[in-house]
């Protein structure tokens, strides 16, 4: 069976051969070519490696499913990695589907009886300046209804060496979180340090000094362990850092971006903008993710290898989420207590209402912008329309796939550094189903809700305005503009 002292052993042998080798992008594809060639030495295509974890004399064994190969996909992202030039190497991560052989140890916890809908994790490490720990386990609780904490788990990975702190945190998140704890909801764990690959002289990527390489690779190694750890506790896993405040029922809202992406595929979806926050996975994806970081975990920081992580697995574009749901809170940073004051703008940490956006067809007669297509404004995802400047009488429009109530519409044009891409002069209307439908005339007797007002428009209680089901939506240009159009999201909600 495959230790995972071999494996540093093999980390080893790979140092000393980039000390002979100039570091250039040929000479790392070779290093990582053999490295994947020792690996297939030991690795076969049914195999399985078992996790253990044991706390006063038990043991507990989780042995994950295989899941199938995932087609892959060529992408070159800001910090490379060569990606497209190894992508089919890549096919071997498909291999890495059982979990890392590594004996946690258990500091507070109580048996999971059942796999939950999803599992929240965290990684934290002493700090030289502040510490966030707790209020951030407080908030995904606080955070969460009575129903919603049925269907969460927490996995705290205290990841730091100085078994001292550990004890104060461990004695400080009982204390707090006891009936959390006894009822199954929060697990406090640590994967020892002998586990651990070599930290010290590593290479200086990105001519980083040496204590800034040793602490992103450890992160990378520690984030690996509780990828691991996770990997059969829910269906759904999210990531995030220990210094983070949560938007009130989370849970729910990331509940309806799953059920709306139903019949998709994706590797990640993203409910913050910042480092490793928000990150949302299926938890069959997470053994693989844990041996990527660990085969990478000395590149460069584990952010950038997420971009990387998810082209490989053929999702080649960023699929994140507004408002975000997450947002961080630490003044100071984990390296070196330096400051941080990172800001998510996109946060709202009220009610998180996510539009239903039924099915729809979404075209326009204005003169489209390169690849900025209309169905990008029905997105909830980070995306956009975009259109040079719009003429009186031009046209945008929404037909619904069959006729709907709506009880509230939306409609915001324009972003945050193109102000003046907006609707300078329109309105909304709302149209019947032509019977029998006339070619570019799907809906006749429209009926005007309203004006657009410095770029946007928002109206509620349609419903009670509209006498009709709505079967189109139509934003009408009044006047003619010498600006660009921006359509950033249309948001519609039925009753």
């Amino acid at each position: 069976m495959f230790k995972f002292h071999q494996m540093k052993h093999i980390f080893e042998i790979l140092d000393k051969m980039r000390c002979l080798r100039k570091r250039s992008a040929v000479s790392f594809l070779g290093v990582l070519v053999i490295f994947l060639l020792f690996m297939n030495l030991y690795i076969e295509d049914s195999y399985v490696l078992i996790s253990r974890a044991k706390d006063t004399g038990t043991e507990t064994t989780q042995q994950l499913k295989q899941d199938g190969d995932k087609q892959l996909t060529r992408e070159t992202s800001t910090h490379q990695l060569n990606s497209e030039r190894y992508v089919h190497t890549f096919k071997d991560l498909s291999n890495f589907s059982g979990v890392i052989n590594v004996t946690y140890r258990y500091l507070a916890a109580t048996p999971l009886h059942r796999k939950r809908y999803l599992t929240i994790g965290l990684s934290s490490v002493k700090r030289k300046k502040g510490n966030y720990l707790l209020e951030t386990i407080k908030s995904i609780f606080e955070q969460s209804s009575y129903e919603e904490l049925k269907e969460i788990s927490v996995v705290v990975h205290l990841a730091e060496f100085n078994s001292s702190w550990r004890d104060v945190m461990v004695q400080d998140i009982t204390q707090k979180f006891a009936h959390h704890i006894i009822a199954g909801r929060l697990m406090v764990i640590h994967a020892p340090e002998e586990y651990y690959p070599i930290l010290d002289g590593l290479k200086r990527n990105y001519n980083d000094p040496a204590d800034r390489v040793k602490f992103r690779s450890k992160q990378n190694v520690d984030y690996a362990f509780l990828l691991n750890f996770c990997a059969n506790t829910s269906d759904y896993y999210v990531m995030l850092e220990d210094d983070v405040r949560c938007s009130k029922n989370f849970l729910t809202a990331i509940k309806k971006v799953i059920t709306s992406l139903k019949g998709t595929y994706w590797v990640t979806l993203e409910f913050s903008k910042l480092g490793y926050i928000g990150k949302l996975y299926h938890s069959h994806d997470l053994p693989r993710l844990a041996h990527f970081l660990l085969m990478f975990y000395q590149e460069m920081p584990c952010d950038w290898l997420l971009t990387h992580f998810r082209g490989l697995l053929a999702q080649k574009n960023v699929i994140r989420f507004k408002p975000s749901l997450f947002q961080h809170m630490g003044y100071y940073s984990s390296y070196k207590g330096t400051e941080n004051k990172l800001k998510d703008d996109d946060f709202e940490e009220e009610s998180f209402d996510i539009p239903d956006n039924p099915p729809a067809n979404l075209y326009t007669n204005m003169n489209v912008f390169e690849n900025y297509v209309a169905s990008k404004a029905y997105s909830s995802v980070d995306e956009y329309f975009w259109g040079k400047p719009p003429s009186q009488g031009d046209v945008f429009m929404i037909e619904f796939e069959n006729p709907i109530i709506i009880s509230k519409i939306k409609v915001n044009t324009g972003t945050e550094d193109r102000q003046n891409d907006i609707l300078h002069h329109g309105a909304l209307d709302v149209g019947e189903k032509v019977k029998p439908r006339k070619k570019g005339m799907p809906c006749s007797t429209y009926l005007r809700l309203g004006e657009f007002k410095n770029g946007n428009f928002e109206i509620s209680e349609v419903n009670q305005k509209v006498p009709f089901d709505i079967h189109c939506i139509r934003i009408y240009v009044t006047k003619t503009q010498k600006e660009w159009l921006i359509i950033r999201s249309i948001s519609i909600w039925t009753p």
